[in-house]
C-alpha cells in the first residue's frame, strides 16, 4: 500500500510539473501570462487573493497538492480495478482518458461555477492539451515504477 502511495505521488506531481511545462511554454508563445494563469488558480480557492504578491506562488502550490492527490486516486482506483498490476495498454489508455474526464468536468461545470475567468482564460485546445500531457506523464511514471 505505501508503494503504490509514492507512486500515485511521483505520478502526480510528474503529470503537474508537465502540466506547468506546458503553461509556460504556452505562454512564452501567446500573448497569455503564466503568472495570470496561476494567479486565477489562487482566485479559484481564495477569490478575494487572486492580486496578492504571493498568488502565483499560492497558485503553483495548489496546482501540484491536487496533482499530488489526482495522482493517488488515479493509482487506487486503477490498481482497484484491475485488482493487481495493470497491464500497459491499461495504464496508458486510463491515464489519458481520465486526465481527459478531469478537463471535461474541470472546464465545463467546475470552472465556470467557481471561476469564470480562469475557465476562458486560455483556448481549450491548450487547456485539454496541458491536461492529456499530464496524462502521458502520469502514465509514464507508473509503467516505469508498477
Amino acid at each position: 500500500m505505501k508503494k503504490l502511495v509514492g507512486i500515485g505521488l511521483l505520478a502526480g506531481l510528474c503529470g503537474g510539473l508537465a502540466e506547468m511545462g506546458w503553461i509556460a511554454l504556452y505562454s512564452s508563445a501567446s500573448s497569455t501570462n503564466a503568472v495570470d494563469v496561476a494567479r486565477e488558480v489562487t482566485a479559484t480557492v481564495f477569490a478575494s487573493a487572486a492580486y496578492a504578491p504571493w498568488a502565483p506562488w499560492a497558485g503553483a502550490g495548489i496546482h501540484l497538492a491536487l496533482s499530488l492527490a489526482l495522482g493517488i486516486a488515479f493509482v487506487a482506483a486503477l490498481w482497484g480495478l484491475t485488482r493487481g498490476r495493470p497491464g500497459r495498454n491499461r495504464i496508458w489508455a486510463s491515464a489519458v482518458l481520465a486526465l481527459a474526464g478531469v478537463w471535461a468536468f474541470n472546464f465545463f461545470l467546475l470552472l465556470p461555477a467557481l471561476n469564470s475567468g480562469f475557465a476562458t482564460l486560455l483556448p481549450y485546445t491548450a487547456t485539454l492539451l496541458s491536461k492529456t500531457l499530464f496524462g502521458v506523464a502520469m502514465a509514464a511514471v507508473l509503467q516505469k515504477s508498477a
